[in-house]
């Protein structure tokens, strides 16, 4: 008799187990059933899916470059003036604790 309980108590948490997985992982499920009956479907084409490019931009992102071209005209550094014999003012000095 008690091999017949631990077995009822064990389906019954395997059954508890499952179910609280389903519920709590559904929506990651349901995406991976969603590819998984995708994959096995022998009528589906991946290159009927149609890209949707965002409303701001007038280029498709899936086939924009990962590393982007180089600058042509890259845009000069302005030239900076920098002083080193001049005293530090006060309030740019650091000072220490």
């Amino acid at each position: 008799m008690a091999a017949i309980t631990s077995t009822v108590i064990a389906i019954a948490g395997v059954i508890l187990g499952w179910i609280t997985i389903e519920i709590a992982c559904k929506p990651c499920l349901e995406k991976g059933r969603q590819a998984i009956d995708r994959s096995l479907n022998p009528d589906y084409d991946p290159d009927d899916d149609i890209n949707v490019a965002p409303a701001n931009t007038d280029t498709d992102t899936i086939r924009d470059p990962l590393i982007p071209p180089p600058d042509v005209n890259p845009k000069p550094k302005p030239d900076i003036d920098i002083d080193l014999h001049a005293t530090p003012s006060p309030s740019s000095s650091i000072k220490a604790v």
